[in-house]
């Protein structure tokens, strides 16, 4: 177990060498080495140039739609009070990621990510995408910065995203269909990967979550921890004190990394993670990496990993395209080990009847994530007293499920 010292808080990480206590690191061909080099530096740079907050801040502000809104869940906080069998519950609040232009948080990250590959005079942009979200807001980004854009996705995974494969299209996209292995966020990552280290020179990859060799954990954690900050402001805003607990939905880990990372070292803040729960908890029946999963190295960094006996990376499962993932971002194994955020797993049962219930409660369809951080925070909201406040990420909104959930549901209904 790894313990923080007064000197040494949470959020200190990572250190020079990229690492998050034990995990993190560069697990990458010398042929990436510089490159890695390169973008780290122009970061840094980046980080410490007034301009350069000044246009992202704009752009967020302008074009993505920031600050969304923390919304008062009440007849889903009247829901799980119903439920608990002690006719009280814990407010559940949103933080309405799925309000943000392209529905969901991954643009917070691939427009900084835009930017920084103009700074590095790299005119094309790669990506890999499982629900699409992703490659959306890296299309978007290149479409709005004029940079040629070609995204991975696993062929399962254009299946069942098939609105998003439409949306990068009409923004100029490529679109990779990768039939290899089990076609879907796994082997859209290795292909883009590979794309990288034979294009390098000119081209910048822009990771979706807080996965990969350094600096990409941090580079993501920081685009993305604009959804804590603002949480924090608004919080104290809309009733008068941080949040009592933070729930947010994990598969790489972006959009929990965003909202986690500014209250990691308030102790007084439960931080709840919700991995994909699957069928069961059978190997290949899942996505829970930090439940289930031991450490080892996958798409270059150190971090918890299902895999065999042998080493080999496992099959997964989840209903969720963009929870479908073996690995999970080395900070988030950080925090497990050091017991300061709590992972837990919702099953993809769980999970769709949180995306109808939200629908009917609240009249707002989440994605399928989001929908399984839904299922945690109900239940969390049950056993806490009702001056407690709960705030969700809700990540992205839930049009891109529509025909999968349907599909799923009437699967069930139909007893199959």
């Amino acid at each position: 177990m790894i313990t923080a010292s007064p000197a040494q808080p949470l959020s200190a990480v990572p250190s020079a060498s990229g690492r998050y206590g034990a995990f993190g690191g560069v697990y990458v061909p010398e042929t990436l080495v510089s490159a890695l080099v390169q973008l780290e530096e122009e970061y840094r740079r980046a980080r410490s140039d007034p301009a350069f907050s000044a246009e992202l801040d704009a752009l967020l502000a302008t074009f993505v739609g920031r600050a969304t809104p923390l919304y008062h869940a009440k007849r889903l906080s009247a829901y799980a009070a119903e439920r608990s069998g002690r006719g009280q519950a814990a407010n559940i609040w949103l933080k309405r990621e799925d309000l943000a232009h392209t529905g969901a948080h991954k643009i917070n990250n691939t427009m900084g990510q835009a930017l920084l590959t103009r700074r590095m005079g790299k005119r094309r942009i790669i990506a890999e995408t499982g629900a699409g979200q992703h490659g959306v807001a890296t299309a978007t980004a290149a479409a709005h910065f004029g940079l040629r854009c070609d995204v991975y996705m696993g062929a399962e995974d254009v299946r069942r995203q098939r609105l998003n494969v439409v949306r990068m299209k009409l923004m100029g996209a490529n679109v990779i269909a990768v039939e290899s292995g089990s076609r879907t966020l796994k082997d859209a990552t290795n292909e883009a990967m590979r794309d990288w280290m034979a294009s390098v020179e000119g081209t910048h990859y822009a990771l979706g979550s807080v996965v990969g060799p350094h600096p990409f954990p941090m580079i993501v954690r920081d685009f993305q921890s604009v959804i804590g900050r603002e949480t924090r402001r608004q919080s104290v805003e809309a009733f008068g004190r941080l949040p009592d607990a933070v729930v947010a939905c994990v598969g790489g880990g972006s959009n929990a990394a965003g909202i986690f990372y500014p209250f990691v070292d308030d102790a007084g803040v439960r931080l709840v993670g919700v991995e994909a729960g699957g069928r069961s908890r059978k190997p290949g029946d899942h996505a829970a990496p930090l439940s289930f999963g031991t450490p080892g190295i996958l798409h270059g960094s150190l971090s918890y990993v299902l895999q065999t006996d042998d080493g080999q990376t496992a099959d997964v499962h989840s209903c969720s395209a963009g929870l479908d993932y073996p690995g999970v971002g080395p900070e988030h194994s950080y925090w497990k080990d050091a017991g300061r955020v709590t992972y837990t797993a919702a099953t993809d049962d769980e999970a769709l009847d949180s995306f109808t219930l939200l629908a009917r409660t609240e009249g707002i369809i989440p994605a399928l994530e989001t929908a399984h951080a839904i299922a945690e925070a109900v239940r969390l909201a049950g056993q806490m007293p009702c001056d407690r406040h709960i705030v969700v990420n809700c990540s992205g909104r839930g049009d891109k499920d529509v025909d999968e959930a349907s599909r799923l549901l009437g699967l069930r209904e139909a007893g199959r």
